[in-house]
């Protein structure tokens, strides 16, 4: 609030409500983005609605749904806050957490060292590595992770999955926030020919299409990843009090329960045993 004033007795007059407004200010200046949300009663949630089991829609009911969507439905509820779902392809949605319009993204995000940089991470509620799905007739001529050169790698531009395929020269062919049904067909009819992504979410992608010419490689592991909700660098009350309540829900079995509704059974919260290829990207 800006005044002109005139003399001195208006000035001094004028000194008190000035400091206050002031002190008004600063107080909003530090207030919190965790403050804001309490005071708001909602936590905005930035996710695909496309990646079948993480975030999807059913078809009966378009009710969106999913491990990560229910995981952060029950992260709100004990964290005493209502939640607002903004669906968005995955490349919009780091953006959408840096400039504010979403306070969390879940969408079966890996943790990587770039993305720690610029991003602050929850714990880890899931843990996997990278597979290969290509054409079951003759595995898409691919042998190992050499042979990716030359080869049309499908997914989205920003994934640690697209980063291996970059690495080993393959050629990129992006998709928008596509179904996986798009992803695999095109994959079986040789429009692409191969689909670099997390083991769990491949190994139901062939369950849930069984008509297609696909498999996953059988020679082909890398990269052991974890899973985590992201936010922005500077929201360390909002990942703290996510760790707190993903800590009760890993202690009370809730974790491993939704993991067991959408993984077919399997417990993608603990570490599995397998032998991966570790891959440096740039």
């Amino acid at each position: 609030m800006k005044r002109t004033t005139k003399g001195l007795a208006a000035t001094l007059f004028l000194a008190i409500p000035l400091a206050a407004c002031g002190n008004d200010s600063t107080d909003q200046a530090d207030t919190t983005r965790w403050e804001e949300i309490q005071e708001e009663g909602t936590l905005t949630v930035g996710t695909a609605g496309t990646l079948y089991p993480a975030s999807f829609r059913e078809e009966e009911s378009d009710t969106l749904t999913g491990f990560d969507v229910e995981l952060m439905k029950e992260v709100a509820k004990r964290l005493d806050l209502e939640i607002e779902f903004k669906e968005t392809a995955f490349d919009n949605m780091l953006t959408s957490v840096q400039n504010g319009q979403i306070d969390v993204a879940a969408n079966d995000i890996s943790v990587t060292e770039d993305r720690k940089e610029k991003f602050a991470f929850s714990k880890p509620y899931k843990y996997t590595y990278g597979t290969a799905i290509v054409r079951k007739s003759d595995l898409s001529g691919i042998e190992s992770l050499e042979d990716l050169k030359g080869k049309k790698a499908a997914g989205e531009a920003t994934t640690v999955f697209m980063d291996v395929a970059r690495e080993y020269g393959a050629e990129e062919v992006i998709y928008d926030n596509a179904t996986n049904d798009q992803y695999l067909r095109d994959v079986s009819t040789g429009r692409t020919d191969v689909i670099l992504n997390d083991y769990y979410l491949q190994t139901l992608a062939l369950a849930f299409f069984p008509e297609f010419d696909i498999t996953i490689h059988p020679d082909i592991a890398y990269n052991p990843q974890e899973v985590a909700f992201l936010m922005d660098k500077e929201n360390d009350e909002l990942q703290e009090n996510i760790d707190r309540v993903l800590d009760e829900m890993l202690e009370d079995g809730t974790v491993k329960k939704l993991s067991e509704q959408f993984y077919n059974g399997a417990d993608v919260s603990v570490e599995p045993d397998v032998d991966a290829t570790i891959v440096e990207t740039k």
